[in-house]
């Protein structure tokens, strides 16, 4: 293990963290003894990902942006409680260059340790404190690492941190389970526009060149779902059903192009709140990146909060083509964003409902899918004839590892059981389901043993064993209402398809 080591100030000549709160009161009867933090959260698929010992309530990120360096030049503040006292506490970080951290205004000694940022406060933490932490560093979109967020484009650079890679682009607690508020100000040269998450806040000629936006997330963001992008674009406001704000960023050079894509979102979200209700945020729009290259990101579309990531050329096809697909985008609206999984084995909540109600969508529409079929019984039989296949070379559908994490088991296999659940308790019943798990769990995140718990309330029948069977099983369970449907035996004949990569998803081959 290789460790990089920075120390800002010897221990002795650090302040003391009288500037640090526990309720609200001055720390200064600070516990003298604690431990140091533990470098994960315990997620079974990316086990080393994300801290433990303190929750993150609030980000703001400050990124200044040099277009003749093509360099960003960062500060991040965070605002946390602790859980536990902490001599030490870490933050993920890779691939950023860290100048300093202060923890309650005192300079704190810091080492980067392959993908951790660990911080040595000038004084132990105490158990339920209040703590501002901020970092400075700089970071080049440019840069080759194991996985990274950035998709540099000629004109500047839009992020995709899903699942793993938010900490390529500012220190954080990088995992979904710990939302947290967001605000951003991004400062740009003359000629580009800088654009995050949320609503615009404000606007600043800084005199030199520069102009400064600032935003505001409404709603807490899980780290994977961040966006920041500057580039040479042109933001298309237009209205949404019932009054909501809908915003596009788009290259200015493709504007015209990608407008007949981009007038399809109103209806989509008028589609889409009559089966799950409101839309959870304060806007929505689409963010077709100038980069259509498949060597900086592997994926069509890609939903971070309030914003969906597209290749461009994407969107330059017919609405059958593409139609599916947004909708899908824009129900991890829904499940994903406004209810984040707990954990990565989850990820079939998330990606089950987008491509459920984007096959409805499309079926809707009289639109064939990627294998011809015309209807959602004859998608889900083919499905499920492949279900023993996909359990042997996939493992069950709540049950991924990292290799496997985004291939068709968590996609179609999901939609095969949302299916199976709508069989069982029928489409009244499992509408209030899809509701109530929506309501209850908006703005944080939730488990699979959380929609299991719902569906047994609502259903008013305990749907444990069925739905664990479905999710869990080595075998595909019987269909309910379907009992003439088979499933292709697995033979050893049969070869291990080739698991796709953990990384950024595209999912338009499935629907």
């Amino acid at each position: 293990m290789r460790y990089r080591t920075r120390v800002t100030a010897p221990a002795a000549l650090i302040g003391t963290a009288a500037a640090l709160t526990i309720g609200g009161a001055p720390a200064q009867a600070a516990a003298r003894s604690g431990v140091a933090g533990p470098e994960t959260l315990g997620d079974p698929v990316y086990p080393a990902l994300g801290n433990d010992g303190y929750r993150v309530s609030s980000y703001h990120l400050d990124l200044a942006y040099d277009a003749t360096t093509r360099l960003v030049d960062a500060t991040v503040t965070l605002r946390i409680t602790t859980t536990e006292a902490l001599t030490r506490f870490s933050l993920d970080a890779l691939g950023l260059d860290i100048r300093t951290v202060t923890v309650g205004g005192r300079a704190a000694a810091f080492e980067q340790a392959e993908e951790k940022l660990r911080i040595t406060p000038a004084r132990c933490l105490p158990a339920r404190c209040r703590a501002t932490v901020t970092v400075t560093y700089s970071a080049d979109p440019r840069r080759t690492l194991a996985h990274t967020a950035w998709v540099p484009t000629p004109d500047g650079f839009a992020v995709c941190p899903q699942p793993n890679s938010a900490h390529t682009v500012f220190p954080c607690n990088d995992h979904p389970v710990d939302k947290a508020d967001f605000t951003f100000r991004l400062t740009v040269p003359a000629g580009l526009k800088g654009v995050a998450n949320g609503s615009l806040t404000g606007t600043e000629d800084l005199g030199d060149g520069r102009t400064a936006y600032s935003y505001r997330s409404r709603e807490p963001i899980a780290t994977e779902l961040v966006q920041v992008t500057v580039g040479d674009y042109v933001v298309k406001d237009r209205q949404g059903p019932n009054g909501l704000p809908l915003r596009d960023v788009v290259p200015v050079a493709r504007a015209e192009a990608l407008e007949p894509a981009l007038a399809l979102t109103p209806n989509l979200v008028s589609w889409i709140e009559q089966r799950l209700g409101a839309y959870p945020f304060e806007t929505y729009g689409l963010l077709p990146c100038n980069n259509d290259s498949s060597t900086a990101f592997d994926f069509t579309g890609l939903e971070t909060q309030t914003l969906t990531l597209y290749k461009p050329n994407y969107l330059l096809q017919a609405e059958p083509k593409i139609g599916s697909h947004m909708m899908h985008e824009l129900v991890h609206s829904y499940f994903g964003n406004s209810v984040s999984p707990a954990t990565w084995a989850d990820l079939w909540i998330n990606e089950g409902h987008a491509d459920f109600y984007g096959l409805l969508y499309r079926y809707e529409r009289g639109w064939a899918d990627s294998i011809g079929l015309t209807t959602m019984e004859a998608r889900m039989k083919d499905t499920y004839a492949k279900g023993d296949l996909w359990r042997q070379s996939s493992g069950p559908v709540a049950a991924p590892n990292e290799a496997n994490l985004f291939d068709n088991q968590r996609y179609l296999g999901g939609v095969l059981v949302l299916y199976a659940l709508r069989q069982q308790v029928g489409e009244t019943v499992f509408a209030s389901i899809e509701r109530t798990f929506l309501d209850r769990f908006r703005n944080s995140s939730a488990s699979t043993a959380d929609y299991i718990a719902v569906a047994s309330e609502i259903s008013g029948q305990d749907q444990s064993g069925f739905l664990r069977e479905w999710l869990y099983g080595t075998k595909t369970p019987r269909m309910p209402g379907h009992p003439d449907w088979t499933v292709t035996p697995v033979t050893s004949s049969l070869r291990r398809p080739q698991s796709r990569p953990s990384g950024h998803h595209d999912n338009s081959a499935t629907l």
